[in-house]
């Protein structure tokens, strides 16, 4: 199972920027987990952490993750059998399994139980957030580094948004994963809740309304017709309605 190995400064600065917005953690170290989730929010992801097998799984199934980190070694249920359980119910939220270096055992049974990739420790936080972006541009056509939507770009280096005109604003951080979440998603039609369960972390508190405070914020930048409402429904982003 995955060795217990510490994190160095650079889990904490030398961070990239990746295109999920909500993503699992799931280890059992408490210094290297609380690293890497500093990392990862550091990278611009709303970050969950969990640290034994069954709580993992559990939330796995009733949360709906982008990308799950998954160390094997965990207690109370392995993290193999956790995989192959959100497989065989049919779950196939993009998963990255963390492994003992030199393990080629555990990686091997990690793809056969549906891994996407994986990561042996000990590792660099540049190399996790480089595998993570690469699951994505498998399952999306986004290009890692920026979200262009008619006239407007969003830069994930340095989270800003960009105008037509070059003029540059600088987002908060739920600012920016709702505007990245409705640009990945255009032209769709998205609830508040839907939208809440991909820009908050688990033990935030989720309140809808105030969904509507950030959508108008950005509707004072990008322009109200980019963002529609649909009464009772919720929101179309890019929509020509």
């Amino acid at each position: 199972m995955g060795s217990r190995v510490g994190c160095q400064n650079w889990c904490i600065d030398k961070v990239g920027r990746g295109l999920i917005m909500r993503l699992l953690l799931v280890e059992d170290d408490a210094t290297l987990g609380a690293q890497l989730q500093l990392s990862l929010k550091k990278a611009g992801f709303a970050v969950d952490i969990s640290s034994d097998g069954v709580d993992a799984e559990a939330l796995g199934e009733i949360e709906p993750y982008d990308l799950v980190v998954l160390d094997l070694g965990l207690p109370m249920k392995s993290g193999l059998q956790v995989l192959g359980n959100w497989r065989k119910r049919g779950n196939q939220v993009p998963v990255l399994i963390l492994t003992a270096r030199g393990s080629w055992q555990e990686k091997v049974e990690g793809f056969k139980a549906g891994a996407d990739d994986y990561v042996s420790k000990p590792f660099q936080i540049d190399e996790l957030l480089a595998r993570i972006n690469a699951i994505l541009k498998r399952s999306t056509a986004s290009i890692a580094g920026s979200i262009t939507f008619e006239n407007i770009t969003l830069d994930e280096d340095s989270q800003e948004l960009i105008l037509k005109n070059g003029i540059r604003y600088n987002l908060t951080g739920t600012e920016f994963r709702l505007l990245r979440y409705f640009m990945l998603h255009p032209k769709q039609l998205l609830s508040k809740s839907k939208l809440t369960e991909h820009v908050y972390e688990y033990d935030e508190d989720k309140d809808s309304n105030v969904i509507e405070v950030y959508v108008n914020r950005l509707r004072h930048i990008i322009g109200a017709n980019l963002i529609k409402t649909r009464r009772g429904q919720g929101y179309i982003f890019g929509s020509n309605d």
